[in-house]
């Protein structure tokens, strides 16, 4: 068994016991979505059957089943709620697709590459309308407020990324602000929406938590563009580069490298497609200037914040676990 096939091994069994406190409801949760979802009508059963197909390690429905369990075995409602938040994310996944032109996703053909960019668009758009009537037919408000509040933030960090002019001028202030916008608000949502279905006590401290825990996830997310090996090449995809994104560790090494680097920096980002060649180059540039150790270290500072947002919460197997998740987001990245 070669080294990546074994690490992937280790990082499913990690996930796979962190679970283990809500395995039984969490899967439960695809055949709620499906039920969320089901519409009759043209395209709408293939297009909905493909993007069930799409789900990945339900990560954030876990972290709200989770938090639901920190103080007792939860409610009923918490199901439907880890439905709702898995839909939100499939949302925004089926439209960064859509606006990248993306072709795969999890090794799957996407919804634009699979139909058309127009279909992708609209069932983003119904995944997200489908959850929210979901949660205005329940009529509890305050999980509708959380989650619509998260997909106003969502959306808002989409365009704050699209309305980026130059984008080597990105600040780690707005890079954090980015992030948070991205990803962290709807960490913070599944934590605090969880909360209210079982531990309402503690609903600030797990908001808290989802928060800094989606900050260091993202982090994590973006360093492994630099250095996870491509089985096949043996270097780093380094597609965020490819793509003209501008995330920390390039961010911090900006800060410290000499004109001619950062001239080969920009001669990246001025090409529309660049080489290769050019893109390990500028992680190379990157590594030598100390972006990738100050992300890191950046990283572990969020991820001490969500462990420091658990203390004073009881003891449990559902706390536990999600003290597990902090690791596993760490480990399982870098």
């Amino acid at each position: 068994m070669s080294a990546p096939v074994r690490a992937a091994a280790a990082r499913r069994d990690a996930l796979q016991e962190i679970q283990s406190p809500v395995r039984e409801r969490l899967d439960r949760v695809g055949q709620e979505m499906w039920r969320i979802v089901a519409e009759d009508g043209a395209l709408m059963p293939d297009v909905t059957r493909h993007l069930m197909g799409m789900k990945g390690k339900m990560f954030r429905p876990t972290l709200l089943l989770l938090a639901s369990e920190v103080d007792d075995a939860g409610s009923d409602a918490a199901l439907t709620m880890a439905a709702v938040v898995e839909l939100i994310h499939l949302a925004t996944l089926v439209h960064d697709d859509a606006v990248d032109h993306s072709v795969l996703r999890r090794g799957m053909p996407t919804i634009n590459a699979l139909f058309s960019h127009q279909v992708s668009v609209i069932m983003g758009d119904f995944l997200y309308s489908r959850a929210l009537l979901e949660l205005v037919e329940r009529g509890d408000l305050e999980p509708l407020r959380v989650f619509t509040r998260a997909s106003n933030q969502l959306t808002l960090g989409e365009i704050r990324q699209l309305a980026a002019v130059d984008a080597l001028a990105f600040s780690e202030a707005d890079y954090e602000k980015l992030i948070r916008h991205k990803t962290a608000v709807l960490f913070r949502a599944a934590c605090e929406v969880g909360s209210l279905c079982g531990a309402e006590a503690h609903r600030q401290s797990l908001a808290r938590y989802g928060e800094r825990l989606g900050m260091a996830f993202q982090v994590a997310d973006d360093l492994l563009d630099y250095t996870e090996r491509q089985e096949t090449t043996g270097k780093p995809s380094g597609l965020d580069l490819k793509e003209h994104k501008v995330t920390l560790p390039l961010i911090a090494a900006l800060r410290t490298v000499s004109p001619a680097a950062r001239a080969r920096v920009e001669s990246l980002f001025a090409a529309p497609e660049p080489t290769e060649s050019a893109v390990l180059e500028v992680v190379e540039i990157v590594s030598e200037a100390g972006g990738l150790e100050y992300a890191r270290r950046r990283g572990e500072e969020f991820a001490r914040e969500a462990e420091d947002a658990l203390v004073g919460l009881p003891e449990s197997p559902a706390r536990a676990a999600l003290d597990e998740a902090i690791g596993y987001v760490m480990e399982r990245r870098w």
